[in-house]
């Protein structure tokens, strides 16, 4: 997506009436729409065009949806908003864990769904740059913080792991790590977090901050038990991890 192109949205269900519906509503917003009625048409779409944002039906003939979103996450960095007719709260909760960025159940209002797609564009949105004018590097004037043998760098914004790679994180992720390093050994409630992230939304029930962590956790944890973000039962998260700033 550029300043220029529409942002592209792939609608992968299996009801051609429910792509039908989706794209009636999007497209007079201005959103370039695709369709995809299986798991193999939406990894073909991934795979060969620039995909801004994918609404994804958690069960399609044959195919589990979070199977999918699991294995979208693994290859490709784009959002992704599961729409499905089971709303309990244990399919919300493992679709976030699994990848998902927002999580709408059938029957919804289409008003909702657009709310929903452009706060979860806005959060992988990326600083913006005045056209026609470079960044101005800011690695000078931004610490550095290491923390178990990972360094951050929110100048530069990179994560590097013990072995010195680099460590891919969505935008949202990024934020959330720079949010807790910066606050080591401090419990955080979920609205504070939400509050921290500057440029999200957030909806007074939204429960994908947790998600979020859950995925952060996937990439910076060694283990089964996570020893640097730590739930705080009742409260929120807490950055456990030794942090020193350089």
């Amino acid at each position: 997506m550029t300043g220029t192109d529409p942002v592209h949205i792939l609608i992968v269900d299996d009801e051609a009436e429910v792509r039908a519906l989706l794209r009636s509503g999007l497209e007079p917003e201005g959103f370039a729409v695709s369709e995809a009625s299986d798991g193999a048409s939406l990894m073909a779409h991934l795979d060969t065009e620039p995909v801004d944002l994918v609404t994804l039906d958690v069960r399609l003939s044959g195919e589990d949806g979070f199977t999918l979103a699991r294995e979208v996450r693994t290859k490709h960095n784009v959002p992704i908003v599961m729409i499905s007719g089971k709303g309990d709260m244990i399919d919300r909760v493992v679709g976030l864990e699994l990848g998902a960025d927002d999580y709408i159940a059938k029957p919804f209002h289409m008003r909702e769904v657009l709310a929903r797609i452009r706060a979860v564009l806005r959060r992988y949105a990326g600083p913006t740059v005045e056209p026609g004018k470079a960044a101005e590097p800011t690695e000078e004037r931004s610490p550095r913080y290491t923390f178990d043998g990972w360094t951050l760098d929110p100048g530069r914004r990179e994560l590097k792991t013990p072995e010195g790679a680099l460590c891919e994180l969505t935008t949202a992720e990024f934020n959330l790590l720079t949010v807790l390093v910066e606050r080591p050994s401090r419990v955080l409630s979920r609205d504070e977090l939400m509050d921290l992230l500057k440029g999200h939304d957030w909806t007074p029930l939204d429960r994908s901050i947790d998600g979020l962590v859950a995925r952060l956790r996937k990439k910076i944890e060694r283990g089964e038990c996570p020893q640097l973000v730590k739930t705080v039962r009742g409260v929120g998260y807490v950055f456990a991890g030794e942090v020193r700033r350089l």
